[in-house]
C-alpha cells in the first residue's frame, strides 16, 4: 500500500488531477457555448418575428431549449415554436459519441399560419433527408426533384406546378441557402417547418428571408 506521502509523487496522481482539471474547464467552455448558441439563435428569431408574447422554456438541462412566439394583430402567422438542441459540449467524455449520433446543432422551427397554403412543398437537403431527416408523409403524391442549391444538393417536393415556381424564384433570389437545411409547407396543418444548423450568429441572416416568403407564400 501506498503511504500518503508517496501517492503524491506518483505519475498518475498528476494525471489524474489533469484529467479532472480539463474535465472542469471543458464544462465551463460547454456551458458558456451551448448559452451563447441558443440565446443568439432565440434573439435572431425574437427581431425577425416581433412576437407580442414569448415563453422560454428549458426542456433539457444545457442542451434543450424550446420557445413559444406569439403574434397577434392582423399578421398572416398567429404562432412561432422553435425547439433547439445542442451537442452537449459541457461533457467531453460524451461529445465524440453525440457527434456520431446527432452530428451538430438543430433548430426546429414551426410557424402557424392563419389562412390556408396553396400547396404542399418540400425543399430539404438531400444528406439530411438520409440521415435520420424527417419522414415526408405524402412523398409518394408529391412530385419531385433532385436541385442544387449553393454547394449542397436538396431534393425539391411539389404539390403544384405553382409551388415548385415559388421555391425556384426563392433560390434563384438567395443562391446560398446558409444554415437552412430543410423548408416544409403543409396545407393540412397550416403549418410551416423550417430546420437549420444554428451556428452562431447566423439565424437572424439566413431565417429572416425564409420567413418573409413564406408570408408572402401566405398571402397568395
Amino acid at each position: 500500500m501506498f503511504q500518503h506521502s508517496d501517492i503524491v509523487t506518483q505519475p498518475l496522481f498528476y494525471l489524474f488531477i489533469a484529467f479532472t482539471a480539463a474535465l472542469s474547464m471543458g464544462y465551463l467552455w460547454g456551458r458558456r457555448t451551448n448559452k451563447r448558441v441558443y440565446l443568439s439563435a432565440f434573439n435572431a428569431l425574437v427581431d425577425i418575428v416581433g412576437p407580442d408574447d414569448q415563453t422560454f422554456t428549458n426542456i433539457g438541462g444545457l442542451v434543450g431549449y424550446h420557445a413559444n412566439l406569439l403574434v397577434k394583430g392582423k399578421s398572416l402567422i398567429s404562432r412561432v415554436d422553435a425547439t433547439i438542441t445542442l451537442l452537449p459540449r459541457h461533457s467531453l467524455l460524451y461529445l465524440p459519441f453525440s457527434k456520431l449520433i446527432m452530428r451538430y446543432d438543430r433548430l426546429f422551427v414551426s410557424i402557424h399560419l392563419k389562412s390556408a397554403l396553396p400547396g404542399e412543398a418540400h425543399l430539404i437537403e438531400a444528406k439530411y433527408a438520409g440521415f435520420r431527416g424527417p419522414k415526408i408523409h405524402n412523398a409518394k403524391r408529391l412530385n419531385r426533384r433532385e436541385v442544387r442549391w449553393g454547394n449542397y444538393d436538396f431534393l425539391l417536393y411539389f404539390e403544384s406546378v405553382t409551388m415548385r415556381d415559388r421555391l425556384t424564384e426563392f433560390m434563384q433570389a438567395h443562391p446560398d441557402p446558409g444554415i437552412v437545411r430543410h423548408i416544409a409547407l403543409v396545407p393540412d396543418q397550416r403549418k410551416c417547418f423550417v430546420f437549420m444548423i444554428p451556428h452562431l450568429n447566423q439565424v437572424k441572416g439566413d431565417f429572416q428571408p425564409v420567413y418573409q416568403w413564406i408570408q408572402a407564400v401566405a398571402a397568395g
